[in-house]
């Protein structure tokens, strides 16, 4: 008899309880696990309109053979959704296509159609983040490091100035550590900007000292700039409504 294939079973919970805050009708918001995006059960329970994520997370592990046939099964262990007393509940990270499948078991109703549009939307936006990571991302970011690591080659502070500079970039991008590779393609965009702007800066200075002081002030520009063009649009687009 052939042994089904193991769910993957993490006991603590590394998605943030934010993505559960949003508003009806807004974006689904989906969470990267070594490079692929998945949704929480959690979510997808708020979207159905379900009165508890418990009833969704039962339908999961009825059907979790046949969503083991669609990848693994990431299981984590998070904050129960409303409760007030810090309650845990155990909840689903799925695929796209798992996610897909778990909604083809209800009803073809008017919130799951919405649903459905709005998963597509955010796969696919995560599909272009992806894409944009490895062809924009990734080299700029290699490029800013290899030149980090030039000036400050056998520098005791070495490791202290590739975060540093990484936490120029985040601030640039308006993102948090940790949040890179969740990022929306505007934001992998900007990333990819900043990171080319310091790789220059620093390729430009003698040392690492003055690298991160005009890797700083490039950076400063760049967020003026980019601020400047958002208030320019903004105010078209007022006045052509």
């Amino acid at each position: 008899m052939k042994k089904k294939p193991a769910a993957t079973e993490i006991t603590t919970s590394v998605t943030s309880s934010a993505i559960l805050d949003q508003p009806d009708g807004g974006k689904l918001a989906l969470v990267i696990r070594k490079d692929e995006a998945r949704i929480d059960s959690r979510l997808l329970a708020l979207h159905l309109k379900k009165k508890r994520h418990q009833d969704l997370f039962e339908l999961v592990k009825r059907y979790e053979v046949k969503l083991l046939a669609l990848g693994k099964v990431l299981f984590q262990t998070g904050a129960s959704t409303g409760s007030s007393t810090g309650q845990r509940e155990r909840f689903a990270l799925l695929n796209e296509d798992q996610a897909f499948f778990v909604l083809t078991l209800s009803r073809n109703t008017p919130t799951v159609v919405d649903l459905n549009l709005k998963m597509i939307q955010a796969f696919g936006e995560a599909r272009r983040a992806a894409q944009m990571r490895g062809v924009e991302y990734l080299p700029t970011y290699h490029a800013l490091h290899d030149q980090i690591h030039a000036l400050t080659a056998g520098s005791p502070n070495e490791r202290f100035v590739h975060m540093n500079v990484n936490k120029l970039v985040n601030q640039t991008a308006g993102i948090e550590a940790g949040q890179r590779a969740s990022a929306t393609v505007p934001v992998q965009s900007m990333l990819a900007v900043a990171q080319a702007v310091a790789a220059k800066a620093m390729q430009q200075a003698p040392n690492h000292r003055t690298g991160f002081r005009q890797t700083k002030a490039a950076l400063l520009a760049l967020t003026k700039a980019a601020l400047l063009a958002l208030t320019q649009a903004t105010m078209i687009g007022r006045t052509a409504a």
